[in-house]
């Protein structure tokens, strides 16, 4: 162990007359009681100069002391490689000077002191910054021209302010005796010596954990299971169904016609109803006692006159004979001249007013006929009891109508057109919402099917509860399922009649469940993800069935500990032994290791 200190500068001043007092360094060195074997010796510079003087001694009693002292300034200006090197090299540095010698000391601050702190470097060497000599009296001349200011003092605070400007322990040493140098000076400079043993200390312990764990073997490194494919969802297509249900008129069971009969506008009872309580009175959905609104029942007068006369020559294209169709002669003739406008803005989920306004106004050119048939629009679409405005209807476009309202119509027989027998019981639909929603059902219901002029259609292969939760996706656009069997079930039946979107859903919902569990549960349950597989890869669900696959690998600890895991097919457990997570040669060094760790090779450190 060894320090290094490095001292820069003199005690004595320049222009005294008596410059003849020991060196700071020599007197420590001299009487300090921790020093034994001291030697000195002259040392050359890079440049070959004689410019300072090396003291080699032993302190604390076997920690060797290394000393160099530079009395001269001018070794940072003849050989900045050597005064660079010196203070690379040093554990602690000293900087004297004399309190005397003013002319010194400001040389110091503006020249030497900047090229010491650039040497260091940012670094956390301790410096000692030593004023030495006692201040002498007298009043400096004041005249520019005259010299005698050098023999002025350096001040206490100009001292202590180069201190703060070099992170450095300020000293004054008024003279060299035994308090000044042993106690006072010695005191400062032995903390730091064992400030800088303990910091090497610590740092060669550091460096030699640091070798000891490089050799020593590391447990395997468990890396991350691959990422499992993303599942994305459809958008919703639900209100671009009911709109082209009226574009295509598919099961139509009502008809608008002027008072002239000479056109005739097509549309679906259950969803005009479903949005309006006019049209549920219109259609005899509802009394007027059920209303409470008397304004609502004066419009429906005022407006419509249904016609139910067996004279009615074409019936509605899609009506099976048994269904009568509903004949409704529209009685104001601007509004029926927009009807089609108005359809469209009902069929499209009654949220695009600003669209219907400029549709009116480009058709009638005329603002008050505009405004009276948007006052009526208004009338059939308010909630009875609620007034009707302009806010009102565009709060339609939030609430998203058809989501709410259909729902009022999901199995209940009110306008029913369809009746599916589905395990002993009997479940009734209406056929305009199922046309829109579900293209195999378009297809039975207006191809060369019996169903197409049948009330009565048997349901085979799904239980009366998925068939249930099928109905209700399709009349309001989402779905619920209870568990991850139930959620199978309905992507069978999603998968039967073609509706894509609700399988997507399903398949997210199995998938979400499937995530959320946690080990201990999936190694428990009594759910066969293997059975799962195989029926989503019966039923065409690509992605949930690579996805399956994937989560079987990924837990492929609890899995290959099941009997289903036997069931799978050799492509099948050939992929899952591809990507199992752990993989076989973490499992193959983590057994190493173990071992390793229990042989007698490896021996507690403590111990």
């Amino acid at each position: 162990r060894s320090v290094n200190i490095v001292a820069f500068g003199s005690e004595g001043d320049r222009f005294s007359e008596d410059n003849q007092q020991p060196s700071l360094i020599q007197s420590y060195l001299g009487r300090s009681a921790l020093i034994s074997q001291v030697d000195s010796s002259p040392s050359a510079g890079h440049l070959g100069n004689l410019v300072f003087t090396e003291y080699q001694a032993c302190v604390f009693g076997n920690v060797r002391l290394v000393v160099h002292d530079c009395p001269v300034w001018d070794i940072f200006d003849s050989d900045w490689y050597t005064s660079r090197s010196l203070i690379g090299g040093a554990d602690i540095i000293v900087i004297k000077y004399s309190v005397n010698d003013k002319a010194l000391f400001q040389e110091l601050k503006d020249s030497y002191v900047p090229m010491i702190k650039k040497a260091l470097n940012h670094s956390s060497v301790p410096v000692i910054l030593s004023a030495t000599g006692a201040r002498k009296n007298g009043v400096p001349c004041t005249c520019p021209l005259c010299t005698s200011d050098r023999r002025s003092c350096v001040t206490t605070s100009e001292g202590v302010q180069l201190a703060k400007e070099l992170g450095a322990t300020y000293l004054e040493l008024h003279t060299l005796n035994d308090f000044y140098i042993q106690k006072y000076f010695g005191g400062v400079l032995e903390y730091f010596m064992i400030q800088s043993l303990n910091h090497k200390s610590t740092e060669k312990m550091k460096k030699r954990k640091k070798t000891q764990k490089c050799h020593r073997v590391q447990p395997p490194r468990l890396e991350q299971p691959e990422k499992m494919p993303i599942l994305k969802g459809e958008a919703s297509h639900y209100d671009a169904d009911l709109h082209n249900l009226l574009c295509c008129c598919q099961c139509a069971d009502v008809a608008f016609y002027p008072e002239d009969l000479s056109t005739m506008v097509e549309a679906h009872k259950i969803i005009l109803c479903s949005v309006s309580h006019l049209f549920m009175l219109l259609f005899e959905v509802k009394t007027p006692a059920d209303t409470h609104d008397a304004s609502i029942l004066r419009m429906a007068q005022s407006i419509f006159v249904v016609e139910t006369k067996d004279t009615f020559s074409s019936a509605p294209r899609g009506v099976p004979p048994c269904v009568p169709p509903v004949r409704v002669v529209v009685k104001d003739s601007v509004f029926c001249s927009c009807l089609p406008d108005i359809l469209h803005f009902i069929y499209s989920g009654a949220f695009q007013w600003e669209r219907l306004e400029d549709d009116i106004k480009k058709k009638l050119k005329d603002p008050e006929k505009t405004e009276n048939v948007l006052e009526k629009v208004k009338c059939i679409l308010k909630t009875p009891g609620k007034l009707s405005t302009v806010k009102d209807c565009r709060s339609h476009q939030m609430k998203r109508l058809y989501n709410t309202s259909l729902r009022l119509f999901f199995n209940t027989p009110v306008l029913a057109d369809v009746i599916f027998k589905i395990q002993g019981a009997t479940v009734p639909a209406h056929r305009a919402v199922l046309v829109a929603r579900c293209e195999v059902m378009a297809a039975m219901f207006n191809g060369n099917y019996l169903e197409a002029n049948s009330i009565l259609v048997p349901v085979y292969g799904v239980s009366k509860d998925t068939f249930l939760s099928f109905l209700e996706y399709l009349y309001t656009d989402s779905c619920c399922p209870a568990s991850i069997l139930q959620a199978m079930s309905l992507l069978i039946c999603a998968e039967m009649y073609q509706v894509m979107r609700l399988q997507h859903i399903c398949e997210l919902y199995i998938i979400t469940q499937l995530q959320s569990m946690p080990s201990r549960e999936l190694a428990s349950t009594s759910l066969s993800i293997v059975s799962l597989l195989r029926k989503a890869k019966f039923h065409n669900s690509d992605c949930l069935s690579t996805w399956l696959l994937h989560f079987i690998a990924t837990n492929y600890l609890i899995f290959s500990q099941k009997p289903e895991f036997q069931d799978l097919s050799v492509e099948e457990r050939n992929f899952v032994e591809m990507h199992r997570w752990p993989s076989n040669l973490y499992l193959k060094q983590l057994a190493d290791y173990r071992n390793y760790i229990h042989s007698q090779k490896c021996h507690c450190a403590v111990m």
